[in-house]
């Protein structure tokens, strides 16, 4: 092949780097190349053979003809052509042995075309979607390279992970705690199966999230190939919209409704995209939002709102419940809640919702609560209900006089009937309410209640401080001292399990975000949760998961993900060796404890293995200092804390 302009040499190996009789695979810019020495001679090819692919430069050398590894089919290592009676023939390229080693000479890289990925990519970055967890693989690598043309322009950030599990778990926090929509991505088969529990996870807890799966070739879908799954029919229950790209496709639409789909009913939505379509050229403009979405601010029906004004208006002990769903309300809920003296509880999934210091704050309500909380719901004559969705898990009284309002008709009377349901955005119906009421109501003030409430819990936690079974950390003693070193801004992530209800009945919230698997209750949510947040927030807002050793140990090797990436991240691990909640429930149903004692290794010198800070931590006294050393370090650490199983 003769030099011209369009060609540049490239120095590829030494000269001792080749033996006689080998091949070898080189890269030079986008080209790949299967260099060989054989009888002396160097010799040039393309590395891909024309049959399906095969790399050429993994091959062999035999009776000198290199033989493809895949299957077998031969060609002259220098010149590329095929024995007689074969039309196969492999691009050859010059090459020159000199002094300082081999030199190639390759046509410069063309420019490169747009593809129908470009346009996909392109119209969900403008739905907002900047940040995409996953893993690059061989049948999703052309939407690959339009992400990696993405990131270089700086429109999106990747995040490469070690399961996909962890991207979608990381995707569905990153929904939970922006609304925003985050992707997750991986290959066909077992790359997109894994993603389905994170994406469960997404669906019940109404996160927003986008899948994207790679597929196998189409012209060999549905034969049995390598890989290849029905991808439509396997999300077809937990993606509210799963397609399929073709050829002919309206490509940027498909990508409009997944993104609209995602963000208008928060849920997951999912693409796959077939090997052959990822890199089809394409001069298709992106879509994106605009005109496409509309304001959720609507207000109640006036029947309704007078009906919930009547009914607040003849009670005496209101109390208001938010759920997660309301979350982005409390400035106008907090405002009714102070014209009316009425005390403020959340679920679980609200924690945080209103600060546990608050003059009218009751904690959480429910199984993972305080009992402040369920002592002004027995006491209370009417429950203001917002954002919530009455899980058995949160026991809010049917029997008392309810007002649910939620801008999602469905979630009205949901289990049971309401007395008055009011379908209207949360912070515009209470702050009708307020309007409405003025100072015309009967409700008690309570703000002297939940103080004594407060004091008499605090002084009950105060004292199982002290307990002691000399088995390790009691947990109202770890979360007392994590409330000295957390921001009031933080973001903190909790999975599932016996940490999951200390969690929620020690830690006192001042305006943290908490995020869970809700409803899905996923062992494993908390570290690639963390992840995801602080895709989210990082640098802006201090972000910390807590799980148990079990939990961590579901996904501890995204440990280097976040070493990786630089993740600010601290993670506090209750190590107690055992599933403790499993236990519990075992000795609760007067069955005997069996299988769930756990073999850990030392988590603390595994995350410094990983590079990350690893503190691990025996006694109370320790606890401050490595918590504090934890939030200074700038970058992922570990907090192991030695745990009694027994004392939750």
């Amino acid at each position: 092949m003769s030099e011209s302009t369009s060609e540049q040499w490239h120095r590829v190996l030494d000269a001792d780097d080749l033996p006689e009789g080998r091949v070898t695979t080189v890269t030079v810019g986008r080209r790949s190349l299967a260099v060989s020495h054989h009888e002396g001679r160097y010799g040039a090819i393309d590395n891909r053979c024309p049959h399906q692919g095969g790399p050429l430069g993994e091959g062999s050398i035999e009776k000198g003809w290199l033989r493809c590894p895949w299957h077998g089919y031969d060609y002259h290592p220098c010149t590329g052509q095929a024995p007689q009676g074969s039309d196969d023939e492999v691009s050859p390229f010059a090459i020159e042995q000199r002094d300082d080693g081999i030199w190639v000479s390759v046509p410069d890289d063309e420019p490169r075309a747009r593809t129908v990925s470009d346009v996909l990519v392109e119209t969900m970055v403008n739905w907002g979607v900047t940040a995409v967890f996953g893993m690059v693989g061989h049948s999703n690598l052309g939407f690959a390279d339009a992400m990696r043309v993405a990131e270089e322009r700086g429109d999106l950030r990747f995040f490469g992970i070690r399961h996909e599990g962890a991207a979608s778990f990381a995707a569905s926090a990153y929904g939970k705690l922006t609304h925003d929509v985050a992707a997750c991505f991986g290959i066909a088969g077992p790359g997109s199966t894994n993603l389905l529990t994170g994406l469960y996870d997404a669906k019940v807890d109404r996160a927003p999230v986008l899948a994207i799966s790679g597929q196998v070739p189409s012209k060999v879908k549905g034969r049995g190939a390598f890989q290849d799954v029905d991808h439509e029919g396997a999300f077809s229950d937990v993606a509210a919209f799963s397609e399929a790209v073709h050829s002919g496709s309206n490509h940027a639409e498909l990508m409009n409704m997944a993104c609209k789909t995602a963000v208008v009913e928060r849920t997951v939505a999912h693409l796959v995209l077939p090997d052959e379509v990822q890199t089809e050229p394409s001069s298709g403009e992106a879509g994106g939002p605009l005109g496409r979405v509309a304001s959720r601010q609507i207000s109640p029906p006036e029947e309704a709102l007078a009906a919930a004004v009547e009914m607040i208006r003849g009670a005496a002990r209101p109390m208001i419940i938010v759920g997660d769903g309301a979350r982005a309300d409390m400035a106008e809920i907090g405002a009714l809640a102070e014209r009316l003296g009425t005390p403020v509880a959340t679920t679980f999934k609200g924690k945080g919702a209103i600060s546990d210091h608050h003059e009218l704050g009751c904690g959480v309500l429910g199984r993972s609560g305080t009992p402040i909380a369920s002592w002004f719901m027995n006491e209370s004559d009417l429950l203001i209900v917002f954002g919530a969705s009455f899980s058995n898990h949160t026991g809010i009284a049917e029997y008392k006089p309810i007002i649910q309002v939620d801008f999602d008709p469905m979630a009205l009377g949901r289990f049971h009937s309401v007395e008055v349901p009011v379908l209207g955005h949360g912070a515009v119906t209470a702050r009708l309410l307020a309007e409405r009421l003025g100072d015309d109501h009967g409700c008690v003030d309570l703000r002297d209640e939940v103080a004594d409430r407060w004091a008499i819990w605090r002084a009950e936690k105060a004292s199982r401080r002290t307990d002691d079974h000399d088995e390790g950390i009691n947990a109202a003693s770890l979360f007392d001292a994590l409330g000295r070193h957390v921001d009031d801004d933080a973001v903190i992530c909790v999975d599932v399990g016996n940490n999951t209800y200390s969690f929620g009945r020690y830690f006192e919230v001042t305006n943290q975000s908490v995020l869970m698997s809700g409803y899905l209750g996923s062992i494993g949510f908390g570290f690639p949760a963390a992840m995801g947040s602080w895709a989210a927030v990082g640098g802006k807002r201090q972000v910390l998961s807590v799980s148990g050793d079990a939990g961590f140990g579901q996904y501890a090797m995204e440990m280097t993900t976040a070493v990786k990436y630089g993740m600010n991240v601290t993670h506090v691990l209750m190590n107690n060796s055992e599933l403790g909640k499993i236990s519990k429930e075992q000795r609760a149903a007067s069955l005997d404890v069996w299988q769930t004692n756990v073999h850990n290794p030392s988590f603390a010198a595994f995350a410094e293995l990983c590079g990350a800070k690893g503190i691990r931590v025996d006694s109370v006294g320790q606890l401050d200092a490595a918590l504090a050393a934890a939030f200074a370090h700038n970058g992922p650490a570990l907090v192991e804390v030695m745990t009694d199983a027994l004392l939750v």
